[in-house]
């Protein structure tokens, strides 16, 4: 409970969006964007937004209007995938609307359980905003295994429900987190262009 607190950015250090990519209509899955610094040892998550259905340009908005204009957005690997209709990518997109973007790699077989795994060796490294996560959260914590039936009870790994986008792309932001030598690389490129 401690470690959900009132936080502020630090505008000293850079902005990382989290993304889980959803898609448009009414039975598309959701996206799920986390908003966080990592400082020190600390990730500090600073905003959630998830929303249904919604093209785009929505989820570029929100991060506008709520002050996330110049944050880097982390996607996973399928952002650089492009769409069947249109021909673009997500990547492209945040590009166009000028957004840094990073683009996970692929994580292979067994990658949603190393994204849970890596939540698990962070979590009592991460701090929350407790105005603007709490979806979020309340996702985290109803994020659970799909169950073979009740008379094998087998483990069949992560139970794809309304729980399932916040929890991915809060394991996006673990698995970046513990390979910083992606974040070093953000960091010096930014600085180059600070000096300039």
């Amino acid at each position: 409970k401690q470690r959900i607190t009132r936080g502020a950015k630090d505008p000293l250090m850079s902005i990382m969006a989290f993304w889980d990519i959803g898609g448009t209509g009414a039975k598309a899955d959701a996206c799920a964007i986390w908003i966080a610094q990592f400082i020190g040892k600390e990730i500090r998550v600073l905003d959630y937004y998830e929303a249904v259905g919604q093209p785009l340009a929505t989820h570029v908005q929100w991060l506008r209007d709520n002050g996330w204009e110049k944050a880097n957005c982390f996607l996973p690997h399928d952002g650089a995938t492009n769409d069947k209709v249109y021909d673009v990518s997500y990547e492209s997109a945040l590009r166009g609307a000028q957004f840094e973007v990073t683009v996970v790699p692929n994580q292979g077989k067994g990658a949603a359980k190393m994204r849970i795994e890596a939540a698990r060796r962070l979590f009592p490294s991460i701090w929350f905003n407790k105005d603007t996560t709490e979806a979020g959260r309340d996702a985290l914590g109803w994020y659970h295994e799909k169950r073979s039936d009740d008379d094998r009870d087998i483990g069949l790994g992560p139970e794809h429900d309304w729980s399932s986008h916040g929890a991915d792309a809060f394991g996006l932001m673990c698995v970046a987190y513990e390979d910083p030598s992606r974040i070093r690389k953000i960091e010096r490129k930014r600085a180059k262009i600070h000096i300039v």
